[in-house]
């Protein structure tokens, strides 16, 4: 194998991390921001890229970062050397509520194609990289669902779904039509691409979007039930607007409300 093997577990319902135990001198990279916790004589460092070409100069090094720019993703991530003479463990965080998948590369050919924001950790040796896409309409009404990232490799990775998950095994042209945004990836023999909703009342008063996305098998498909800008979303339009003013202040029961709780600002 080019990657570690690490072996892990995954602990929690809604918000979810996964602690992945390292024998001496084995590795895991992450995305920055998703470490959580880890025991001593664990190492971390900072690398150009995922760490995949770091045998091959420079040259391998601005190559597997210059994958992840092109993702919207940063130049760097960690890496966390275990180099202690025993085993150490180190955890790392879901970023939002929903479940951490573990993805076994040498089970889905080597490759798996995942939304570019759904990367959490992977084996020291997985390569993580931008899935193109060849067609014209998949890139221009792809939206979400346009940039996806490959995880390349013989290792163990771990992907986040928000929300609930949905595992579905599609058989040999069997079509899944879910939301762009819903995906959270794929196997590498899944076809994908974008589809027009249709019908001039969809389009217009549907409030689902124009296009979704089309999955035809074989192969294993994971769906979320709640995107990350979905739930970014409903924040925002649920957040104060300018001025302090709160949510319901526009009706009266808004202001009955602000009398009761003692706000006087009207």
């Amino acid at each position: 194998m080019t990657s570690h093997e690490i072996d892990y577990h995954i602990y929690g319902e809604e918000m979810q991390y996964v602690e992945i135990e390292l024998d001496p001198q084995e590795a895991v990279v992450a995305e920055a921001g998703s470490f959580m916790m880890m025991d001593t004589g664990i190492h971390m460092d900072t690398i150009f890229g995922d760490g995949s070409n770091q045998t091959q100069g420079v040259m391998g090094k601005l190559f597997s970062a210059g994958k992840r720019l092109l993702t919207g993703e940063s130049l760097f991530m960690t890496v966390f050397l275990n180099q202690y003479h025993g085993k150490r463990k180190v955890s790392f965080a879901s970023p939002y509520p929903g479940k951490i998948v573990p993805i076994d590369l040498n089970k889905y050919g080597g490759r798996f194609i995942c939304q570019k924001d759904a990367f959490l950790c992977a084996a020291k040796g997985v390569s993580v990289g931008i899935e193109f896409s060849r067609k014209l309409g998949r890139g221009l009404f792809g939206g979400e669902g346009f940039i996806m990232q490959k995880l390349e490799g013989d290792g163990m990775a771990f992907v986040h779904a928000g929300g609930t998950l949905a595992r579905k095994e599609l058989q040999a042209g069997e079509v899944l039509k879910v939301d762009t945004g819903c995906i959270v990836g794929f196997t590498k023999d899944v076809h994908y691409d974008i589809e027009f909703v249709g019908g001039i009342k969809n389009s217009i008063f549907g409030g689902e979007g124009l296009f979704y996305a089309t999955l035809r098998g074989p192969g294993v498909v994971y769906i979320q039930s709640l995107p990350f800008s979905r739930l970014a979303g409903r924040i925002y339009a649920s957040a104060p607007q300018g001025g302090g003013q709160q949510r319901g202040e526009g009706s009266i029961l808004g202001g009955l409300g602000n009398l009761l709780d003692g706000d006087n600002r009207f």
